[in-house]
């Protein structure tokens, strides 16, 4: 199937002489969640204002659906949604009419049902005839949302969708996001809070320094770079670590009540038998076993702070 999203070499240099993006290549596929990570300044939001056209590339070529980004404007930003950093609405507007205004900006004729779909799936359907100023920030947020897809975008795009949202708001967009997914919509989104893309996405992409530097399925990234511990709660403390064990990766509590044994979480078990069967012949006898295994913000620190990808 083809990728709804083709990014080629795209590259963004600005008049200052600042290098926002180095020749990225990336391709996102049809119906996927995608999170794009990455520290401030790494370039995320100027790739995603590259591919819905607000800002153009100095090097390189977008195609959504198949549309090149430049040179078919129109019809490729039809596809896509845009949920934006900032709240910008109009005070005095009325979630209704900003929702419906939304879409006929984009030559789409009224559809009351269809708006009156996203309010309910917003839970926004109580506030219709509220005024903008009369929102909270949450609030707010959800009719940004619910603007992104008036015109019925088969691409949205969410820029720090969260951002100053409370955590049960932010549990509620989840689920609305998984929803669109379901529906078939593609959501690519950047995001701080890195268990919003634990939780959410397909594949995540890590850039820093205007450079992509890995894309990965999340399970298999989680198994390939994440670090498990193994907890080993002893049945009697040890005042030292015997000598025969210093060759496994062990460290002892203070108390002495407690082995942890670190790998990787992609090695074999092998090391793990090898270990209890060490610790067997040292006569030392475990009253419980915990294991344990790196969180996606460890493996994603880990990678922006890798010397070859630093400042």
């Amino acid at each position: 199937m083809q990728p709804i999203i083709q990014i080629q070499g795209v590259g963004k240099t600005y008049a200052s002489g600042f290098t926002a993006l180095k020749s990225v290549d990336l391709e996102i596929h049809r119906g996927e969640i995608f999170a794009l990570l990455g520290p401030n300044g790494a370039g995320k939001t100027t790739l995603i204002s590259i591919i819905c056209g607000l800002v153009n590339a100095s090097s390189g070529r977008v195609l959504a659906d198949g549309v090149d980004v430049v040179d078919d404007y129109r019809q490729a930003r039809s596809l896509i949604g845009l949920v934006p950093q900032e709240l910008t609405t109009d005070a005095f507007e009325s979630v209704w009419d900003a929702v419906s205004f939304s879409r006929g900006l984009f030559g789409k004729p009224a559809n009351p049902a269809h708006i009156e779909k996203i309010l309910r799936q917003l839970s926004l359907w109580d506030k219709r005839r509220s005024k903008m100023l009369a929102l909270s920030g949450g609030m707010k947020r959800r009719v940004m949302i619910a603007k992104a897809l008036s015109h019925e975008p088969r691409i949205l795009f969410l820029d720090e969708p969260t951002a100053g949202v409370d955590v049960e708001l932010r549990r509620d967009m989840w689920e609305m996001v998984r929803g669109l997914r379901d529906d078939g919509v593609t959501v690519i989104l950047t995001t701080h809070y890195i268990e919003e893309a634990e939780e959410m996405a397909d594949r995540i992409g890590v850039i820093n320094g205007g450079e992509l530097i890995l894309v990965e399925e999340k399970a298999a990234l989680m198994q390939q770079l994440g670090q498990k511990q193994l907890h080993l709660i002893l049945q009697t403390p040890l005042e030292t670590l015997p000598a025969a064990l210093h060759q496994h990766n062990l460290s002892l509590s203070d108390d002495g009540t407690q082995l942890t044994y670190t790998f990787d979480a992609h090695q074999e078990t092998s090391g793990i038998a090898e270990l209890l069967r060490s610790l067997s012949e040292q006569g030392i006898d475990l009253k419980d076993l915990q294991s344990q295994q790196s969180s996606l913000e460890e493996i994603f620190v880990s990678l922006v702070h890798k010397p070859e990808h630093t400042q």
